[in-house]
């Protein structure tokens, strides 16, 4: 009778510290259940501190997994597939430095049958970057989520796709995506908008020209074809591309060749293009004004990108990636008060996404406290012709900002003192305001838990 082997025992401490990057082991619910000293070292964090939290809240400073942000989720993958999955993601270190890195995911069976997710990462070196928000695109409502599978649909297949939706609502976001998820995502992504080239530069600018080519032309130029070989050419409001310009398109589409302009070289392109139109592109087929058999070769698929009133449910994520660059941007701390949510849910943005960002960076520009309140929101929107003159849905006047504990204004005419004296009054404030949860207060400043703890004692703030 033979003998039943027994599986050895092996401390899951010692295995992750045999790696020789850094290495995390994470469960189904994101939890981090071991992890290495390099990574610890690499980050900037204690190794104890992190464990049993969330890898988003760790290497992403999120409250939401990364799937749900429309980015890259490795845990998704290995549990869904059980296989390895590689992908790049930005990892938040100490002092809120960004790392760009590799993430090389696999599945890893317990002793006792359960599955885990070991994520090995290793820093790309090259790149720098600040705090600032990442252009991604952003929610968890039905309309949006159903958009991102086919987005994500249009990732993997190597086709022309159309990106049709109104005016604002992200499609170049949205072709970045489909770039950034494809097999093409290390190669050029050029950008083509259709509605400011004049006739005679389009073939200059599409297909680039010789030097002495046509006056003023000092010397070669590539265009954006060129530019964008082994890549994406995301080409915005095709529908505006006049006729000349259709059929000069049409062709390179269907032959892959092109010459620059004063050149006789036939030249090559390997190069996916993905189109948008704020227009229904098929209603100009039929009427004529714009080329079927173009259409044929732009729509192998087609993508309908929700307006933001179908979703405005997930105006809370998308205010907060806005305020995070508008912050940056004005290199100074920024926070929206939730009760400014309620008016800026109560409208109907016929701009969409780019309204709501205009609506944010003018409210922010009337800020003394780093604060956007429900008051300030709603000044800035009653001063907007298009909200004044009809307003779909009703209006949050009076919406509460009063309940909250208020964060004190300067007075007119006064100077505000030294930074770190209004650095301790807005930290007071929102310690106030969040009785003290450092988690909310991080999330708010768009830092990592541990810069606020840091900012809190160096300041002598309780």
């Amino acid at each position: 009778m033979s003998e039943k082997k027994e599986r050895p025992s092996v401390d899951i401490q010692s295995m992750v510290e045999s790696h020789k990057s850094p290495f995390l082991v994470i469960d189904r619910q994101y939890r981090i259940v071991a992890v290495n000293r390099l990574f610890a070292s690499t980050f900037g964090v204690s190794q104890q501190e992190i464990l049993g939290k969330t890898c988003y809240e760790v290497t992403h400073c999120n409250d939401e997994p990364c799937h749900v942000l429309g980015l890259d989720c490795p845990l998704q993958h290995v549990f869904n597939t059980g296989k390895p999955y590689t992908c790049t993601h930005e990892h938040a270190g100490n002092n809120d430095r960004r790392h760009k890195c590799r993430v090389d995911a696999f599945p890893l069976v317990g002793s006792n049958g359960d599955l885990y997710l070991g994520e090995s990462i290793e820093e790309l070196p090259g790149f720098t970057s600040d705090n600032s928000v990442e252009k991604r695109m952003v929610g968890e409502s039905a309309s949006f989520r159903d958009c991102l599978k086919k987005l994500d649909l249009a990732s993997g297949a190597d086709v022309a796709v159309l990106l049709e939706g109104e005016t604002g609502v992200g499609k170049e976001l949205a072709a970045q995506y489909i770039h950034e998820h494809s097999p093409r995502a290390g190669k050029p992504f050029q950008i083509l908008d259709s509605t400011v080239l004049a006739d005679g530069l389009f073939e200059s600018e599409v297909f680039g020209h010789e030097k002495g080519s046509y006056t003023g032309s000092a010397g070669r130029k590539q265009g954006l074809f060129e530019l964008a070989e082994g890549g994406t050419l995301f080409i915005d409001e095709i529908g505006d591309l006049p006729a000349s310009q259709q059929s000069k398109l049409l062709r390179v589409l269907e032959t892959g060749q092109f010459r620059r302009v004063g050149g006789n070289e036939i030249l090559s392109a390997d190069v996916r293009v993905v189109c948008a139109t704020n227009r229904n592109l098929w209603d100009s087929v039929r009427a004529g004004g714009f080329r079927g058999d173009l259409y044929y070769r732009i729509a192998c698929m087609t993508i309908q990108l929700p307006a933001l009133r179908e979703r405005l449910e997930d105006i809370p994520l998308i205010c907060a990636a806005l305020v995070r660059g508008i912050a940056s941007s004005m290199e100074h701390p920024l926070h929206l008060s939730e009760c400014a949510l309620e008016p800026l849910q109560s409208y109907h943005y016929p701009g969409n996404i780019r309204e709501l960002r205009n609506i944010l960076q003018i409210a922010a520009s009337h800020t003394t406290n780093f604060l956007i309140d429900a008051q300030t929101i709603q000044s800035v929107m009653e001063t907007m012709p298009q909200y004044r003159h009809g307003r779909p849905r009703q209006t949050a006047a009076g919406s509460g900002d009063e309940m909250k504990p208020a964060l004190h204004r300067p007075e007119a005419g006064t100077l505000p003192g030294s930074l770190s004296a209004i650095e301790s009054e807005y930290l007071q404030n929102l310690l106030r305001c969040y009785s003290g949860n450092r988690k909310k207060i991080a999330n708010i400043l768009g830092v990592s838990e541990r810069t606020v703890y840091r900012k809190l004692k160096k300041l002598n703030l309780n």
